[in-house]
């Protein structure tokens, strides 16, 4: 009995997921390169590398949180949907009169 309020899922393309991995391999390369040659000594290459790690894996933290939190607003509305749905459903307007 959902009257067009279903959230539409998207699938992610294989050629959206293929630019997304390439361009993250692309970006994270040249990063490493580029904290490779900069003219510093090794322990300042080491603190822009160890900062360049922890940038990307902070990232990752966050897209899997903004994720799970979507997802999870996602199903509690869809259970909450389908408990009104079951109300409406049980409901006798017409029991009790007459």
């Amino acid at each position: 009995m959902s009257q067009g309020k279903d959230v539409p899922q998207s699938a992610t393309t294989s050629a959206f997921q293929i630019q997304a991995v390439i361009a993250f391999a692309v970006s994270l390369s040249a990063s490493v390169i580029g904290v490779w040659n900069l003219p510093l000594d090794s322990w300042q290459r080491g603190f822009f590398g160890v900062t360049l790690l922890f940038l990307v894996s902070s990232t990752f933290t966050l897209a899997k949180v903004v994720r799970d939190r979507q997802e999870q607003t996602t199903i509690r509305s869809r259970l909450d949907e389908a408990r009104v749905e079951k109300l409406i459903a049980e409901h006798d307007p017409f029991k009790g009169v007459a």
